[in-house]
């Protein structure tokens, strides 16, 4: 939805119907998540996309029906068993799940609000019915008449948004249905993970009569740099494109200019501790911290207030003889030796890489790698030279 909004206005303003084809499932190897969306206006304009190429000529033939029939939202699928998914081309083995609806969530002035504003919030949204009497199979593209209701108002398409304080707008047609589902939204945004549920016709659990799809839209995870040095430069560049909010902070006000790093959303002139006690309550495991000043005076102080927060990810940069030194000042400073073990030092995984660019490159993948669980060739699990 965030990168689909901003077009959807300009239509909208225009006096155009929009149609949105979300993917609400993904079975096997699919080209993009759940949440990817498209927006598709009335004269067959096109902005985002649901599977990066592989079915996007269908779905718009899908959104422009929906607009044509304006009879409510309808779920199609493509999959590998499909003769039509090779048709269009989706040779990637798995089976992608999609809504197209030709109106706009009844929330979405409320959702757009708070995507603007970067306030968290959780989109719940009916996906399928096929359980109930008169379902369908997911073979089909089926329209909103060949639905059965789970509840008696509940119909495929139907939204409730979820505020973090609980609050909500919209609904999903019942009102028990709406209960159950806006304390589990509330849980899903509290963890920043999307989820797919299934309840009864009026939100039993164990039951399948109705599938809700609750996308969260959580505040962007949070990279914070320390140290104005020329890699920092392009790691807050690469930061940016992997949707992070970046802070560069520097205790030196001559290096820590907004001059120098335009890419950040904040350049901070604070040493590391002092700055790290006033963001730490907010940190967690989404959020990043990249110690690249390599000198003791910093790293030090730096990594121990690090690992006092919930952050996901702790690097510092160094060579070996520099780590090695900094992890005995460390050691002096009372880090055990458990606590450690979170320091991923020297920073990045092993590329080889070795101008500011490469090495952003390498500490991103390395991010990545750890919040993913996938084992990768981190440089500091390895012996030899760094470059």
């Amino acid at each position: 939805m965030r990168e689909v909004i901003a077009q959807v206005e300009r239509w909208r303003q225009g006096g155009r119907r929009v149609a949105l084809a979300r993917v609400v499932g993904v079975d096997g190897s699919g080209p993009r998540e759940a949440g990817a969306t498209m927006a598709v206006s009335e004269d067959g304009e096109v902005a985002g996309s649901v599977s990066g190429g592989c079915v996007e000529g269908a779905v718009v033939t899908e959104a422009l029906a929906a607009l044509e029939a304006g009879a409510g939202a309808r779920r199609c699928s493509f999959g590998y068993s499909d003769d039509e998914a090779f048709a269009v081309g989706l040779t990637c083995g798995g089976t992608v799940h999609l809504l197209v609806d030709p109106e706009l969530p009844g929330v979405y002035d409320d959702l757009r609000d708070a995507i603007q504003r970067s306030e968290p919030v959780a989109l719940a949204t009916v996906t399928d019915l096929r359980d109930a009497p008169g379902g369908w199979s997911d073979d089909d593209c089926a329209g909103p008449d060949e639905r059965s209701n789970g509840g008696a108002g509940t119909r495929l398409g139907a939204c409730l948004l979820v505020r973090e304080d609980g609050s909500s707008a919209g609904t999903l047609g019942e009102a028990h249905l709406d209960e159950v589902v806006r304390r589990d939204a509330t849980g899903a945004l509290a963890s920043g993970l999307s989820a797919t549920r299934h309840y009864g016709p009026t939100g039993e659990a164990r039951q399948r009569s109705v599938e809700v799809f609750i996308e969260v839209f959580a505040r962007p995870p949070h990279l914070i740099i320390f140290g104005a040095v020329d890699f920092t430069a392009a790691l807050a560049r690469l930061g940016k494109v992997l949707g992070y909010r970046v802070t560069v902070c520097d205790a030196r006000p001559v290096f820590a200019t907004a001059v120098r790093f335009p890419m950040a959303d904040e350049v901070v002139v604070d040493r590391p501790e002092r700055y790290l006690q006033k963001v730490a309550a907010d940190l967690s495991a989404r959020d990043a911290i990249c110690v690249l000043t390599h000198n003791a005076q910093f790293d030090v102080p730096a990594i121990v207030a690090a690992l006092s927060t919930k952050v996901g990810y702790l690097g510092a940069m160094g060579s070996r003889r520099t780590q090695a030194d900094r992890l005995a000042h460390l050691q002096a400073a009372g880090v055990s030796a458990g606590s450690l073990e979170r320091l991923m030092a020297p920073i990045g995984l092993d590329i080889g890489a070795r101008t500011p660019e490469e090495t952003a490159v390498a500490i991103c993948a390395e991010i990545i790698a750890l919040r993913t669980g996938r084992p990768g060739l981190s440089l500091r699990d390895r012996t030899g030279p760094i470059h």
